[in-house]
């Protein structure tokens, strides 16, 4: 298996970084005391604003914290996942949803983390917001949460296609990622709006870029 990269959580355990993912993970822990947070889906408003790294950063140090996690890549047009933890996308999310057979069995994929694994995207389908929106993805999300005490999705920015708001219709919350100095306060709000127009639980914002090279999370 090829060295994680990225991972900052790995590579730099003791920076104030890795510290903000911990703290990003534990103040889900406590917005998640009356309603737990088993599935989880993490987004953006834009492109390039550190969704994916914020994401499986976080699903490190949950696994270090002895949760047993799976991360999904439903950004079924750009997928990255994979690339993070030196795994192949040969096979798939999509995979699974276009044979019944394999949602029982998905190929989740071992990484060198205990307790953390992957479902990579597989297959990029010509539609990718039909087989998000289908009942055999309900079926596979209830399987995965079946299997791990909490389970990461991964989607394509709110602003670029409707991928991210129907996956958050399906899920237990939404956990949006903006850029200082490079998110536009109004794709911001038009983000917020829509996952509100679905009825979305937005349980926090978190802030990537700022001086302090620290991701930081507000909720509310």
């Amino acid at each position: 298996m090829a060295n994680e990269f990225g991972l900052i959580t790995i590579e730099q355990p003791l920076s104030a970084a890795s510290e903000a993912y911990r703290t990003l993970r534990l103040n889900l822990q406590f917005a998640s005391l009356d309603e737990p947070l088993h599935t989880l889906l993490v987004s953006s408003a834009g492109p390039d604003e550190g969704k994916t790294t914020t994401l499986v950063n976080l699903a490190v140090t949950m696994a270090q914290a002895e949760q047993r996690v799976i991360v999904v890549d439903c950004d079924l047009r750009r997928p990255q996942v994979h690339l993070f933890f030196g795994l192949h996308n040969a096979e798939g999310l999509t995979d699974a949803l276009l044979d019944e057979r394999s949602i029982e069995q998905p190929a989740l994929q071992a990484t060198s983390i205990d307790n953390l694994r992957i479902l990579a995207s597989g297959t990029l389908p010509p539609r990718p917001a039909d087989l998000l929106g289908s009942q055999r993805m309900i079926s596979l999300i209830a399987n995965l949460a079946a299997q791990a005490d909490v389970v990461l999705f991964d989607a394509p920015p709110i602003m670029t296609a409707t991928d991210a708001a129907i996956l958050a219709t399906r899920l237990d919350g939404v956990l949006l990622v903006v850029s200082a100095g490079q998110t536009r306060r109004e794709d911001a709000l038009l983000s917020i709006e829509r996952l509100q127009k679905v009825n979305a639980h937005l349980v926090g914002t978190v802030l990537n870029n700022a001086e302090s090279s620290s991701p930081s999370a507000v909720y509310g």
